[in-house]
């Protein structure tokens, strides 16, 4: 039968009995990719096959119904049989031709400082495979190395260790995913995870460095900052500011002018002595000591418990029965027990007694003060004692004792101490024994020794007789060239206290209000008023104290630190200028008003400074293709003040007997000058513009009443500014003496020679270059070396004479003809010789000179040339000199009077 024939070729059996054929199959539904082939019509053996190629992506199973069918009866295929339909079923394999792909572009999370975290962010990834192995993420890998961080096979990222925002604000971390076939991602994610600190009360927006150019004015501290305090509730805010400048000379930015001149520029008055001055030529007491001049070139003496200085007797003329002050700097350390003197003055010889001293022990400081002989035998205020942590701290603090008898008052650092102990003691017995006054220990007359040294550094150590120092004086003497200020705005004027110190160096600010805090804050700024202030760091420290509701502190807030940069100031360079060669008459030297040394002495302080090129050289500089040269350099003048001109002799020191430097002194009182002066020179000293100075300097006259040995003498002038910290170049001076003889009567008249100089030659004697004054008139007879150099010129120009003869013989007749004309010029009448002398030439040129002539005059009169003076044996300086020469001739010849109508030779 039929469906046993069908079923029978369908299960792909054959049957030898039943004879039966498959013509085709259909499938059964809408848009099914597959087809169904016959592939044996007797047996009934089919395939289904796809149409195109399956995608497991878009379709992972397929179903559909399926149904067979004969070949019919009859040629034609009438009467088609068809089978009952079966379903099918088709399932898509899957390959893994996809990789992971990320969510998200990137990823950003946040995290608090000092925290572990289980799970800081996921990232997750996606695979477009369509079976379960391939389409699954199986795992996650950071790949950046080095990172505390890891990560799950489900993404969660975690940190490994605490994070802190001072060690990394963000970390950037890249991250991968692996499919289950082992696909790797094809793009990385980047995650971005950012620390944030915890939230503490501190001060936010601080530069901790803040350069400072000087000359600039003041300069805002804390422009940006203002106070975190993490929404607490405060009730008050105290702040205090301090800079710490203890590193720089005695403490900071002071004027380093000597200790006498600060004194006068505050306002003391008279009569104070300089005990420790910077060693010179009039004070060389301190020579010897070690010094430290500091950045700033502050005069610090040290002493080291060995060392100790005599002061010169008559410095000092204190009457303990006057006022007096005595000030000095020091720094002084723990020490030990014994006691170390700063001041003593005591018995010169015999005995040990102790007139008076300063000094400290166990860390205090003690004023001996013992009276001098008197009718009531009384007990009275002797010893005075302060106990003082500033005496052992070793920093630099400043001391001030102005003695009343019978009290005394302390400023320590321009602060007022009262002694915390008062002793008495009997007054010294008479006695007609000198006194010595010493410094870093005390002399012992009695055992001709030093004891009680001192260790430390001392410096400005000032006696002051007949008065004593005010508090202005003293706080001036103390007080900073740098420091803190603030300009308070109006705003919040009332609201916020602000308080400083006595040099300004610290201050507090105190309020409530934290808006009217920060902008106080923002304020604040340093100062330095010095015109070449000292480089280097001043440190900063903000203290800070919060208060809160209920609580006395609840906010706790680090101190701030940080440090101003003082940059290199342009330094000025000082030069001295003038006349530095010239003579004048013996007589000038031995006048009442002698000669001046400086007449035309310039000083003129430069500053070189580099700017940037113009708009033009920065065009060539391209053209040149030299990209490296951005600044160009230059110059300027600038104005500021001296304090010490000294000027000494070069050579031999000054014979009092005869000779002498002078300055008028009413001048320089008029101008708040000092002078001292020494067999070695003069020193002028006082803070004063350099227009002052050049003044009192064009005053100085050198004057010798015993000229006949003098031919020469030749000074040094130095000035400088600051104590030594700027000092000008060495300018030197060399003066000239020009000696002249009187008439000799001669037993043969015949021996008498003529007159040497004709008036007629004299207006061409070019006399640039020097300054002659007043030459008197008087007839010179030669001596025998003025003969030997008139036969040598004599012969020299006659040997000149024969060499230009034969070469115009030599030469045609035109040229003859014209060396006629010459030989005109040079007629020569050696009956009466005549000789025209320079006696201004400088001092080398004469030796020049002389150096040329003694290859024909050594062999016969060399030893002669002892006897030739300098205004005898100098020569005229050269007439072909360049153009500054002959600048500064004309400038000498203005002071130039010369009478040589009847000079002779």
């Amino acid at each position: 039968d039929w469906m046993q024939c069908f079923q029978v070729a369908w299960k792909r059996h054959s049957s030898t009995d039943i004879k039966c054929e498959i013509c085709g199959f259909r499938i059964h539904g809408q848009n099914v990719p597959f087809e169904a082939v016959v592939l044996d019509k007797s047996t009934g053996e089919g395939v289904i096959r796809a149409k195109d190629k399956l995608d497991c992506e878009l379709q992972k199973e397929h179903t559909f119904t399926i149904q067979a069918y004969d070949c019919g009866e009859g040629p034609d295929g009438a009467n088609m049989k068809k089978s009952h339909k079966a379903t099918v079923h088709i399932q898509v394999n899957d390959i893994n031709e996809y990789s992971p792909v990320f969510k998200e572009k990137s990823y950003k999370a946040t995290v608090i400082e000092g925290k572990k975290y289980d799970s800081i962010l996921k990232v997750e990834a996606v695979d477009a495979d369509c079976s379960f192995q391939f389409s699954q993420i199986c795992n996650y890998e950071i790949v950046t190395p080095d990172v505390p961080f890891t990560i799950d096979k489900d993404g969660f990222i975690k940190n490994t260790e605490k994070l802190s925002y001072g060690k990394e604000r963000m970390y950037k971390l890249t991250v991968t995913a692996y499919d289950c076939g082992k696909n790797r991602a094809s793009e990385d994610v980047l995650v971005k995870i950012s620390v944030k600190p915890t939230c503490k009360p501190s001060w936010q927006g601080f530069s901790k460095r803040i350069e400072y150019e000087p000359g600039t004015g003041s300069l805002a501290l804390f422009p940006s900052m203002h106070l975190e305090t993490c929404d607490e509730p405060i009730t008050s805010i105290r702040a205090s500011i301090e800079l710490e400048t203890n590193h720089i000379g005695k403490g900071c930015d002071r004027d380093t002018y000597s200790e006498k001149s600060l004194h006068k520029l505050c306002g003391a008055s008279s009569g104070t002595v300089e005990l420790l001055p910077a060693p010179s030529s009039s004070a060389n007491w301190t020579v010897g000591l070690p010094t430290d001049n500091g950045h700033d070139s502050d005069q610090v003496f040290e002493f080291n418990g060995t060392q100790a200085i005599k002061v010169p007797d008559g410095m000092v003329s204190t009457s303990l029965k006057e006022p007096f002050t005595i000030s000095v700097w020091m720094r002084h350390g723990p020490g030990a027990h014994e006691k170390e003197t700063i001041l003593c003055n005591s018995d010169k010889t015999e005995m040990n007694r102790h007139h008076y001293s300063l000094y400290v022990h166990n860390c205090r400081l003690i004023l001996l003060l013992r009276q001098d002989p008197s009718e009531a035998e009384n007990y009275k205020p002797a010893e005075f004692h302060w106990k003082l942590d500033q005496v052992c701290d070793k920093e630099w603090h400043h001391y001030v004792l102005n003695v009343e008898f019978p009290t005394v008052s302390l400023f320590v650092d321009g602060t007022t101490f009262e002694p915390f102990l008062v002793t008495e003691d009997y007054p010294l017995h008479p006695s007609k024994i000198e006194a010595q006054l010493t410094i870093g220990a005390c002399w012992q007359g009695g055992n001709a020794r030093m004891a009680q040294f001192f260790r430390g550094n001392l410096a400005g150590l000032m006696i002051r007789s007949g008065k004593l120092e005010n508090k202005k004086v003293i706080d001036c003497l103390y007080t900073c060239k740098e420091g803190l200020d603030v300009q308070l705005p109006e705003e919040v004027a009332s609201a916020v206290k602000v308080e400083f110190n006595p040099n300004q160096s610290s201050l507090t600010v105190e309020g409530d209000d934290i808006d009217a805090f920060d902008k106080v804050m923002q304020h604040i700024s340093y100062l330095n008023s010095r015109q070449f202030p000292t480089p280097g760091i001043r440190h900063l420290r903000i203290s800070t104290t919060v208060k809160c509701f209920n609580e006395e502190s609840c906010v706790t807030v680090p101190d701030a630190e940080g440090y101003v940069m003082v940059l290199q100031p342009e330094e000025p360079k000082i030069s001295l200028s003038g006349i530095d060669h010239f003579a004048r008459s013996a007589a000038e030297f031995e006048s009442q008003e002698g000669v001046t040394l400086f007449p035309e002495l310039r000083i003129v302080s430069t500053i070189t400074r580099e700017v940037e090129a113009d708009a033009e050289s920065e065009a060539a500089e391209g053209a040149d293709d030299d990209p490296t040269v951005q600044e160009t350099v230059v110059s300027e003048e600038i104005m500021h003040n001296l304090d010490t001109c000294e000027v000494t002799v070069v050579g031999d020191e000054l014979d009092g007997e005869h000779e002498s430097l002078e300055v008028d002194m009413s001048q320089l009182q008029q101008r708040g000058l000092e002078m001292s002066s020494s067999n070695l020179g003069l020193v002028i000293t006082g803070v004063n513009t350099m227009a002052n100075y050049e003044q009192v300097l064009h005053l100085i006259r050198y004057k010798n009443w015993h000229t006949e040995a003098l031919f020469d003498r030749k000074f040094k002038l130095v000035c400088s500014e600051l104590n030594g910290r700027y000092i000008s170049n060495d300018f030197k001076v060399e003066v000239n003496v020009i000696h002249t003889a009187s008439p000799v009567e001669h037993a043969n008249n015949a021996m008498v020679q003529p007159n040497f100089i004709n008036p007629v030659h004299h207006a061409s004697v070019d006399l640039s270059g020097h300054n002659l004054v007043n030459a008197h008139q008087a007839s010179v007879v030669p001596s025998a070396a003025t003969i030997v150099i008139v036969v040598c010129v004599s012969f020299l120009v006659f040997m000149i004479i024969l060499g230009v003869f034969r070469i115009r013989a030599a030469h045609q007749r035109t040229m003859r003809d014209q060396e006629n004309g010459k030989e005109n010029e040079m007629d020569w009448d050696d009956s009466a010789l005549t000789i025209t002398v320079n006696p201004m030439e400088t001092y080398e040129d004469q030796h020049s000179s002389e150096e040329e002539e003694e290859e024909e005059e050594e062999s016969e009169d060399g030893e002669e040339e002892d006897d030739i003076t300098s205004a005898e044996s100098e020569s005229s300086e050269d007439e072909e000199g360049g153009e500054p020469e002959d600048q500064q001739g004309a400038s000498r010849q203005q002071q130039l009077e010369w009478d040589d109508s009847t000079l002779t030779y």
